[in-house]
């Protein structure tokens, strides 16, 4: 079918100015306006993502984002492309992503795209991109939610149904699966899960203690240490996590932290896992559309002294080598529990996300009584439909 007219309908736009970065921000509370379980993320939190004095990612990598609009100029969509110059040639083909996709329910909107990123990764040397994904940690805007549209979590993915169709219609195949884990707080643990958690964590040597912000500093830095540890071999062209950004991103969030949603466990005083959550602040932030003014952060502060706030989203959990197999994110999940136990207004726990390619994670949550509620699928396309597709690797688990 001739689509040319269609591709007529629509003209793209490169974001340059104040006003391409209002429209980009803008695009998503255009198109979720009927959308009863969208949050709106904070406009300056996605524009810190682009701006080359905030994000660190610009130190080693570059971005360009575009937006979609109807001839008439109501806004359609929006994308962006960016490369990582750290990991973007470490793979079979140099690798960018994109990501911040929005779009109506039109494959040739979506195409439009899609190319267009694609062009402006070409002219950077890639041969393919992942999507949809972040400029930035993975923790954030990583993947494509396909199962469990309810309530996102804070910057969790969630799109409407549709955009699996447009992705997959386009070419992108699934490079790994991810999955959000809910636990219902409010239930107790597994007696047999207890049992374990309690014996790892009298055992001689072994010490669990909670971020404070009076030891910051050391904290931080064991973070690290475990982090960049226990992640070498967990993630592909993993690249070290740098104390500075830890440091960043806890302050950040210091208007929302709870020094007891952050642990880290030590054996004969070497840090040696680590685990971080937050309160999820998409309960307050789905009031305040996106804008924080005046206005906005006196009902910020307003809804937090209420305890708007009743779920938690665990964000990572990380044991270094050899120390894994032996019980310690039991522990971990144990002593959570009873942080919520004297937090009541805490009733639920989403761990997100998990992917398919880490089983020893899953297995965890599931042991502990977690449902697997939401599926997320990260794509890869080859700019050359004759390369051969290879899924990111699952490692080989004992029966």
């Amino acid at each position: 079918m001739d689509t040319s007219d269609q591709v007529d309908d629509y003209q793209i736009i490169k974001v340059q100015d104040a006003r391409g970065k209002q429209d980009f921000t803008d695009t998503a509370r255009e198109l979720y306006r009927n959308d009863p379980v969208w949050v709106c993320p904070l406009d300056k939190d996605i524009d810190a993502i682009f701006d080359p004095a905030i994000n660190v990612y610009f130190g080693h990598g570059t971005a360009e984002r575009w937006v979609l609009k109807t001839r008439e100029g109501k806004l359609a969509g929006r994308i962006a492309a960016f490369i990582d110059f750290n990991t973007a040639h470490s793979e079979k083909q140099p690798t960018g992503g994109m990501g911040f996709f929005e779009c109506v329910n039109d494959q040739v909107a979506a195409d439009l795209l899609f190319d267009t990123a694609k062009a402006w990764l070409e002219t950077q040397g890639m041969q393919a991109m992942d999507g949809p994904v972040n400029f930035g940690e993975r923790d954030s805007y990583w993947g494509l939610l396909v199962e469990g549209f309810t309530h996102p979590s804070f910057e969790i993915a969630y799109n409407p149904p549709y955009y699996q169709q447009l992705f997959e219609n386009y070419g992108f195949k699934t490079y790994f699966k991810q999955e959000g884990f809910h636990l219902d707080v409010t239930k107790p643990l597994p007696e047999r899960f207890l049992k374990i958690a309690n014996w790892v964590a009298q055992k001689p040597g072994y010490e669990f203690r909670h971020f404070t912000w009076k030891e910051e500093e050391q904290c931080v830095k064991d973070f690290a240490e475990v982090f960049n540890i226990a992640w070498a071999t967990l993630i592909k062209n993993f690249k070290p996590l740098q104390p500075e950004y830890i440091r960043k991103t806890l302050k950040k969030a210091r208007v929302i932290l709870e020094e007891e949603f952050i642990w880290l466990a030590y054996k004969d005083g070497r840090p040696i896992a680590i685990y971080l959550m937050y309160p999820d602040v998409n309960q307050i932030l789905k009031h305040l559309n996106g804008k924080l003014n005046l206005w906005n952060k006196l009902k910020f502060l307003y809804l937090k002294k209420i305890k708007t706030m009743t779920r938690a989203r665990g964000v990572l959990m990380g044991v270094i080598p050899e120390y894994q197999n032996l019980g310690i994110e039991s522990a971990f999940i144990m002593k959570l529990a009873e942080v919520m136990a004297r937090k009541k207004h805490y009733t639920e726990i989403e761990f997100s996300w998990v992917g398919d390619f880490n089983p020893k994670m899953r297995k965890i949550f599931i042991s502990v009584g977690s449902i697997p509620a939401k599926h997320y699928i990260t794509y890869r396309y080859l700019f050359d439909p004759n390369a051969p597709f290879e899924r990111y690797p699952i490692p080989e688990t004992k029966a």
